[in-house]
């Protein structure tokens, strides 16, 4: 605690003699003596000054207090994603990709544009790639661990899939968009061809470790003969049937079998 002194008394450094009264006010000491002088007394309390880590301290704290205390909005409302990606496939197939605008979107959707950008804040690549992705089922498959019946429920899967309005023209307008937008096709080999392919060749693969096809099989082939059976009977007589994915199983295994 440090004093300062000061005189208020209109006779400049006259003797102040014995106080007789004191009187304290606040940080203030009035002490007045016998002669008529007045010394007036000022406690002020020093306060240190804080460390840079108590700074810093007390900035995270103010910080995590203003973050704690931001409202948290709704959570989004899985119908609405599930209505941007629909809207995304069905412009994409009804304009192609290159003519598709966020404005389309939106309104396919029955969203408004800002709802769009809050969930893709990429933009029309963004949403483009999800709705692309959603075109794969998703869930795992609960694989029995028989090569036909798994191949079988694969290739179901894939049927179901390409089954769904504007799976096939979807594949047509990533096709036609390759010579000016190659990414959307980079994009539809990663996020739906190489996920079917390498879940069957993961079942071929365990059949080869059992000994149920040829050593020398290959089964890149194997696995384009199964996908590729889908497109080709799409293209000669329209979508398969139900006994397609069975049909198709058979035939292949049947040219790998020891």
């Amino acid at each position: 605690m440090n004093s300062y002194q000061a005189w208020v008394s209109s006779e400049a450094q006259k003797p102040t003699g014995q106080p007789v009264v004191v009187e304290t006010l606040g940080f203030a000491t009035i002490i007045r003596t016998r002669f008529g002088a007045e010394v007036v007394v000022f406690r002020l309390a020093v306060i240190p000054s804080p460390s840079s880590d108590t700074v810093r301290a007390m900035s995270n704290n103010t910080k995590r207090s203003r973050k704690d205390n931001i409202p948290r909005g709704r959570p989004r409302a899985p119908e609405i994603d599930e209505a941007i990606l629909a809207g995304a496939l069905t412009v994409m197939a009804r304009e192609g990709y290159a003519r598709m605008s966020m404005d389309d979107l939106a309104a396919e959707a029955g969203v408004t544009k800002p709802t769009v950008y809050l969930r893709y804040p990429g933009g029309k690549a963004e949403v483009a790639t999800a709705a692309l992705a959603r075109l794969r089922e998703r869930g795992n498959v609960r694989e029995t661990g028989e090569t036909r019946a798994d191949l079988v429920l694969h290739l179901e899967r894939l049927r179901r899939g390409l089954a769904r309005p504007f799976g096939m023209a979807m594949l047509g307008t990533v096709l036609a968009e390759e010579q000016h937008t190659p990414e959307l096709l980079r994009l539809f080999r990663v996020n739906v061809v190489q996920p079917r392919r390498s879940m069957l060749r993961s079942v071929l693969e365990r059949a080869l470790e059992r000994g149920e096809i040829r050593s020398d099989a290959d089964l890149e082939t194997a696995v384009n003969q199964l996908v590729g059976s889908y497109y080709a009977s799409y293209l000669a007589s329209g979508p398969p049937g139900r006994t397609w994915s069975a049909a198709t199983v058979d035939a292949v295994i049947a040219g790998l079998h020891p």
